[in-house]
C-alpha cells in the first residue's frame, strides 16, 4: 500500500516537465522539414525520451521505486502528517504504463517526422498528469479499474 499523495506529487513534477516539453517542441520543431538526426537531437525529443524512461521505470519497477516516489518519501512525506488512508499501488503503476505508451507513441511518430506528433502526445500526457496532480483524478487508474471490471486485467494481490 502507498501514500496516495505520492502519485500526485509525482504527477506534479511530471506535468511541469511535460509542459516544458510542449514549449520546447514549439521552439524546436520536429516535423518532416527537419533532418531526422536533428529531430532526435532536439531538446523536446530528449526530454520526452527521458520522461518515457521514467514512465517505463514506474511501470516495471512499481511506483514505490520510481525516482519521484523516492523523492517524495525522503523529502516530503516526513514533513507531512501521516496519510489518513493508503491505496493499492497497482492502478498508479498501470497509469505509468499508459504514460509510457503515450510518450513512446509521440517519440516514434516524432522521429518519423509526423507534424506536431511530439507536441500532441506530450500535451495529452500533460493533461493526464495535470488532472492527477491538481484534482487527484488519475486517467490511467480509471482505465485500470475499467479493465479490471471487464476482466481484462487481474485485480488479484
Amino acid at each position: 500500500m502507498i501514500d496516495p499523495r505520492a502519485p500526485r506529487f509525482t504527477a506534479g513534477i511530471t506535468a511541469v516537465l511535460l509542459l516544458v516539453t510542449v514549449a520546447l517542441s514549439f521552439a524546436f520543431p520536429t516535423d518532416a522539414s527537419v533532418a531526422p538526426v536533428a529531430r532526435i537531437l532536439s531538446p523536446a525529443f530528449g526530454l520526452l525520451a527521458l520522461l518515457s524512461l521514467l514512465f517505463l521505470w514506474g511501470a516495471t519497477a512499481g511506483v514505490k521505486r520510481h525516482p519521484f516516489g523516492l523523492l517524495f518519501r525522503t523529502l516530503v512525506r516526513p514533513r507531512l502528517a501521516p496519510p489518513t488512508e493508503l491505496e493499492d499501488p497497482k492502478p498508479p503503476t498501470f497509469a505509468q504504463l499508459v504514460g509510457c505508451v503515450v510518450t513512446l507513441a509521440g517519440l516514434v511518430l516524432g522521429a518519423l517526422g509526423v507534424p506536431f506528433a511530439l507536441t500532441i502526445f506530450a500535451s495529452l500526457a500533460f493533461v493526464a498528469a495535470f488532472l492527477n496532480a491538481v484534482f487527484g483524478y488519475c486517467i490511467g487508474c480509471q482505465l485500470y479499474l475499467l479493465l479490471v471490471r471487464a476482466r481484462r486485467v487481474s485485480a488479484g494481490t
